[in-house]
């Protein structure tokens, strides 16, 4: 696996932290220096935590479970959205359902609901309501999907969940932690990054910052999905060359019986 390169980084402006009057002390040992009242953040300790990301996004998609990507400010929703899709992962990015991880069983009746309208589309039985009930499912679907749509193929809690800017996603980091889903996250200078298990000390407000970040993990997390298919494939394989030697065996004894009543005959 390829080492992050630093100097990518200080081209998508990773290195510019939040004003020091705002910082969180605890992001301390990923400053590097104090500029015109801006923290700069440590690009190479950046890079660090990125590989250990790397790995760890790897090795998870490689075992088949979900990593829920969230992101709901404005300069982060659309990359997120676009990346999250590239590798076939769940995202949020409207506001965070209360409930979404603690209270998932009450949040997949919703998805539910929502597939049960669809086929009510699909059988006819929406026409036979009257034009009220139908803006009203209408209303009421649109709705579930801008909520929940990105989330409907997540029959179950995530793996782990990767966050754009953990003070604004409070609630989610709260979530996670209460149940121990391992959290990923683009930490800038004004958050607190003691309740994030894989900390990325990054600009996360800048849009470039944003995408390249998620471009190197979700080519990591690419690589892990590759590697499983790989893996299906070749067991695919060995198992069609086994049913096939394991077939031959047990044709060849029937042909020397057969030989064998014809002599006695």
């Amino acid at each position: 696996m390829a080492k992050t390169d630093v100097n990518e980084l200080l081209k998508a402006g990773v290195h510019f932290g939040h004003l020091t009057r705002k910082w969180n002390p605890s992001m301390a040992p990923y400053v590097y220096m104090e500029r015109n009242g801006i923290h700069i953040i440590n690009l190479y300790k950046t890079a660090a935590k990125i590989d250990e990301a790397k790995l760890a996004l790897r090795k998870l998609a490689a075992s088949g479970r979900k990593i829920l990507f969230v992101a709901t400010k404005k300069q982060a929703k659309d990359i997120v959205a676009e990346k999250a899709k590239s590798v076939n992962m769940p995202y949020i990015t409207e506001r965070w359902p209360g409930g979404m991880l603690t209270n998932f069983v009450t949040i997949r009746k919703a998805v539910k609901k929502m597939a049960a309208i669809d086929r009510m589309k699909k059988d006819g039985t929406f026409e036979t309501l009257s034009k009220k009930e139908r803006l009203q499912v209408d209303r009421a679907r649109n709705k579930l999907e801008k909520n929940l749509g990105s989330i409907s193929e997540m029959t179950r809690l995530p793996a782990a969940i990767f966050i754009v800017d953990t003070t604004r996603e409070n609630i989610a980091v709260r979530e996670a932690n209460k149940l121990k889903i391992p959290i990923f996250a683009m930490v800038d200078t004004n958050s607190d990054p003691k309740e994030i298990n894989f900390v990325i000390p990054s600009n996360d407000d800048a849009s470039k910052s944003i995408n390249k970040i998620l471009e190197i993990l979700t080519f990591s997390i690419l690589e892990g999905l590759n590697e499983r298919k790989n893996e299906k494939e070749e067991i695919n394989d060995s198992d069609l060359k086994r049913m096939k030697s394991e077939s031959v065996k047990d044709d060849s004894p029937k042909k020397e019986n057969t030989s064998k009543d014809s002599t006695e005959k």
